[in-house]
């Protein structure tokens, strides 16, 4: 079977060679990418919405709750003893005042603090240490238990310091023992913070911090409390 020159051999059925494969996939490709653009597309602004609707109904819940920080405040501050005992270094019983001084420090009391909640929701404060200072030098830790206060209520926090012995060293203990033998003062300073969140719906605020920070005056003589100060105001005893 003869062609014509310029014509297109044909061959029978049974012998038409295979078709090229098409490799051509540029608008198969094109559409993939633009649809995988529009997913991401969507999925961001599906972030931004959820994350504006998170601050408006936090918004929400501090338009109408409004809350208002809590107070944690000393009431009342109960000692059962303090001792004050300079070193006897010579050995017979006489109290020697060397260039090293010292003196031993006992003291045992109970701390009542008042916790106010004026809040519409409740809160929950976590465990905390408040820490017993004389002059800047720690001498004992009052541990605050954690505990859950309903809202608009006033609660009672008990707490003890027990301190045996404690030794304070050179001038402090100078000061020590004139403040207790001859004064009749011990200046104690009471402080640290006390963590507590807003629980509302099953969610919990983020940690507010509730500063405390007092100062006692405890006569040795009549062992007792006589002077206590906490923020500005002060109360005499």
């Amino acid at each position: 079977m003869t062609n014509r020159p310029g014509e297109r051999p044909h061959y029978p059925p049974h012998l038409q060679p295979p078709l090229a494969a098409d490799h051509y996939m540029g608008p198969s490709s094109s559409s993939s990418a633009a649809s995988l653009k529009g997913c991401c597309c969507c999925l961001f602004l599906l972030l931004i919405f959820l994350a504006l609707l998170a601050v408006a109904i936090a918004l929400v819940i501090v338009l109408a709750v409004r809350p208002k920080k809590p107070e944690f405040d000393l009431q009342r501050v109960g000692v059962e003893y303090l001792l004050v005992a300079p070193t006897d270094s010579s050995g017979d019983g006489v109290t020697s005042y060397s260039a090293s001084p010292a003196a031993y420090l006992s003291l045992n009391t109970t701390l009542l603090f008042t916790a106010v909640n004026p809040n519409k929701v409740g809160i929950k404060y976590g465990a905390a240490d408040l820490y017993v200072l004389y002059r800047g030098v720690p001498l004992g830790i009052a541990v605050v238990p954690g505990f859950e206060q309903p809202e608009h209520s006033t609660r009672l926090v008990e707490s003890r310091v027990s301190v045996s012995r404690f030794n304070v060293l050179q001038s402090d203990a100078v000061d020590l023992v004139r403040d207790a033998s001859v004064n009749d003062r011990v200046e104690l300073r009471i402080t640290g913070d006390v963590g507590a969140k807003i629980r509302l719906l099953g969610f919990t605020s983020p940690r507010v911090q509730v500063s405390v920070d007092c100062v006692i005056v405890i006569s040795p003589r009549r062992q007792s409390l006589s002077y206590k100060q906490c923020g500005v105001d002060g109360l005499n005893v």
